[in-house]
């Protein structure tokens, strides 16, 4: 017979231990917490929580077993211009639910207040709308699982999406496609590995909402950064349709992508949820506990303080709220073995009252704890709040998007003037910007041309202007930042005389990425050529415009980015794990990097100022380093030199004197959709560069 017993405070959420399940809820404000059990026909069983420790209700619950669908209704203050808006009428999703069947049916119901008067209770019953919470048994057989714990200075970041890489692949099973088994299949890791990259970047898996507005117009949210599950892996990636399928599905696929030597590495969106605004529904922690869980004015506490630019923002001024990220953080490390975390928006959670603090509580929490010191960390270092843009201000342990490093490149090849000199500092892994407070390597920064947020690759060539038309926003939606590439005719076109410029561009900025000091960041789908047709805010498009075709694939496109992967990755030069230096360092006599005009002689102060030409060489000494190479294969330590050109006219570059007197061997020309010719050159000699080309000479014994 099943009984409530008092149970425990912790671990809070549902944790069954053989014979029943405990539940714990956080609440500072709730006056009793029911747990309410759904049977397969629809009944509701409710299980007020009869003891409480502090602000945590508790109950243990006799005979109750994974897959158990249940949800929390709180009793409370019924206080809006407090900011308090508990309803007992709001079935309410458990902040730490392991899995969560089904997605919101957007009725009236699952709103908190009345339409006609926000100060009044809606009292229709929420549940036949609401997903449900699932009570989870995590054993799971992991073999001889292990981390690849690729080291930073030999990572190469490829972020993706689950279900677009495989919706569409020919190979994938059907029944596969667009799922965590879908990328976990032998046609995608073999893809994976044939790339060369060493870490996947998922895009959010936590539970998410699929917004109202967007479901209202026939639309669905792809992206995911509308998180309401933070234990949670997204249901609907799962193949299966056993309700909490997905928990044991996304183990196989980390467990699968780890047998391959990939690491996995998550978005994970901590800064606000999917309840929206004000105005928004009960869905889970706003009926919880508000005042706790979200930032809210001083002068008018019905309302969000904003700094996420969706409506809310996590409040992790509240230990109650700290606790639960770190909860939830550990949980995808040790029951997911997950090998590091991408944080959106990572500003809003290092702010200590309204003002970013690196030294504040999530901050030291992270540095301080044992499980989540030893992953991988990776900030966007922004928010749209007062002081929000934080580049360069994270601690030692973190690494951080480079959008300078973006917006330098994207701007040096589309020649806009006098951006040589920040795009040296760009190149060499900007220590302009992080070579400071303890951070000695150039892996601080993340350096990316695109992300899933803008343009792909192809379409940064192609299109002038931006076309979201699709989102239903009248194309006032994403930031329209791809001005000046004067690309001639926008979109995909025949004229061979306008694709070889656009190929010859984006070869040139995927070269100048793996070569660049830094961690590199590739988007899916990139490799395959794959356009959004001008849409540069995707997020609401899950459909062929955001998944990728294996259909379209340009073979000579993916052959050129598998062999600037595999440069990258065979000599160190490219990845060194201190900063470069400019007088020698290595006992050749030769600086780590120099810098020259076109003409062979050393950049002056003059060329340095000019703002234009922006054409320039630049020598990378790799004499006497011993880094060694990611896949087992003996080091090399060869030289390089690079020549940029991003001006229309081809034009000749001189090789420089007294750089040794071994000849070069052409190894990259963006000119060429093959290798070059092999031939042998020396110093003095005169190498012809396409215009907005980069040619890479190799100086080496075997050379």
């Amino acid at each position: 017979m099943t009984r409530l017993l008092p149970g425990r405070p912790y671990p809070l959420g549902a944790t069954y231990d053989g014979h029943g399940t405990n539940f714990a809820v956080h609440s500072d404000i709730a006056e009793s917490i029911a747990v309410c059990v759904f049977e397969p026909d629809g009944s509701e069983t409710p299980y007020w929580l009869s003891a409480s420790d502090g602000s945590i209700h508790h109950g243990y619950v006799t005979d109750l077993g994974p897959g158990t669908r249940y949800g929390l209704r709180v009793e409370g203050p019924w206080a809006p211009g407090q900011g308090k808006w508990c309803n007992p009428a709001k079935l309410l999703i458990d902040p730490y639910a392991h899995a969560i069947d089904g997605d919101i049916a957007w009725d009236r119901a699952v709103y908190g207040y009345d339409i006609q008067d926000p100060d009044v209770a809606e009292p229709h019953d929420s549940a036949p709308f609401m997903p449900k919470s699932l009570v989870v048994d995590h054993s799971f057989d992991w073999g001889d699982d292990v981390s690849p714990q690729i080291p930073w200075h030999e990572t190469i970041l490829y972020e993706t999406h689950v279900k677009s890489l495989s919706q569409l692949h020919p190979d994938v099973p059907p029944e596969l496609r667009g799922t965590y088994r879908g990328l976990a299949s032998p046609p995608i890791i073999d893809h994976l590995l044939g790339l060369g990259i060493t870490t996947v970047e998922l895009l959010p898996v936590q539970h998410f909402v699929h917004d109202h507005a967007l479901v209202r117009h026939g639309l669905r949210n792809l992206w995911g950064y509308q998180p309401i599950g933070f234990f949670a892996p997204y249901s609907g990636y799962a193949a299966s349709q056993d309700p909490g399928g997905q928990v044991a599905e996304f183990k196989d696929m980390v467990k699968a992508l780890h047998a391959a030597g990939l690491e996995v590495i998550l978005d994970v969106v901590y800064n606000h949820t999917g309840e929206s605004h004000d105005l928004g529904p009960n869905l889970s922690f706003r009926g919880i506990d508000n005042p706790a869980y979200y930032r809210l004015s001083d002068e008018d506490p019905r309302h969000y303080l904003d700094f996420s630019g969706v409506g809310n923002t996590i409040n992790t001024d509240h230990p109650a709220v700290l606790r639960l990220i770190a909860d939830s953080l550990r949980h995808w490390v040790q029951a997911y073995h997950v090998d590091g975390f991408r944080f959106d928006l990572a500003t809003t959670l290092a702010r200590s009252g309204l003002e970013f603090d690196a030294a504040g509580p999530f901050l030291h929490l992270m540095y301080q704890d044992p499980v989540l010191n030893s992953v991988k960390l990776i900030a966007e270092p922004w928010d749209v709040g007062p002081g929000g843009y934080r580049v360069g201000s994270f601690p030692a342990v973190w690494r951080e998007w480079n959008d300078r490093y973006r917006d330098n490149v994207r701007d040096y090849w589309r020649a806009v003037p006098a951006t040589r000199a920040e795009f040296a500092f760009r190149l060499t892994g900007s220590s302009d910007i992080f070579a400071h407070g303890g951070r000695r390597p150039p892996t601080a920064s993340i350096n990316f041309v695109t992300s899933h947020d803008g343009y792909t690759l192809s379409d940064l060539v192609a299109y002038e202007r931006k076309h979201n038309e699709a989102n239903g926003q009248h194309n006032e939606d994403g930031h329209d930042d791809n001005r000046s590439w004067n690309t001639g005719v926008e979109g995909p076109t025949d004229d061979a005389g306008i694709s070889d410029l656009r190929n010859r561009r984006r070869r040139s900025i995927l070269a100048t990425l793996l070569l660049s000091q830094g961690v590199p960041m590739l988007l899916g789908g990139d490799e395959l050529s794959r356009t959004q047709r001008g849409n540069n805010n995707a997020y609401a498009q899950d459909n062929e415009t955001s998944w990728y075709d294996w259909g379209k694939v340009d073979a000579a496109f993916l052959d050129f980015w598998r062999r600037m992967v595999q440069l990258r990755r065979r000599h160190p030069v490219f990845r060194r794990r201190t900063w470069l230096r400019g007088t020698p360092a290595n006992g050749s006599g030769l600086e780590d990097v120099r810098w020259f005009t076109p003409e062979g002689a050393p950049m002056s102060l003059h060329d340095w100022e000019a703002r234009t030409p922006t054409s320039v060489a630049i020598y990378l000494n790799g004499q006497g380093l011993v880094v060694p190479d990611v896949d087992g294969r003996a080091p090399l330590d060869d030289s390089f030199l690079l020549f940029l050109h991003p001006a229309p006219r081809a034009r000749g570059f001189t090789i420089p004197a007294g750089l040794g007197p071994a000849p070069w061997q052409p190894v990259i020309d963006t000119a060429l959709d093959a290798e070059p010719p092999h031939q042998l050159l020396t110093q003095g000699q005169t190498v012809d560069v396409a215009g907005f080309g980069l040619v890479v000479l190799r100086q080496g014994a075997d050379v």
